[in-house]
């Protein structure tokens, strides 16, 4: 699965938007974060490691690779 579509899983499974995520994303960074960036950041495949971590953490997810 692709990391657009497990990210949009996860908010669906939450029950939180892309509006919401950006801004606890600004609150986490104390910064703001526009969700036309978070959208085209998705949308493109362009988004960080380290922007998906905070996001998993931010829905109260930890990121585990496993062996296959």
């Amino acid at each position: 699965m692709s990391i657009k579509k497990e990210i949009k899983h996860l908010l669906v499974e939450q029950d939180i938007t892309l509006t919401e995520l950006a801004k606890r994303i600004g609150t986490a960074r104390n910064e703001d974060y526009a969700v036309q960036n978070l959208s085209k950041k998705i949308n493109r495949e362009t988004i960080t490691y380290k922007e998906v971590e905070l996001i998993a953490e931010i829905l109260g997810y930890k990121i585990k690779f496993e062996r296959c």
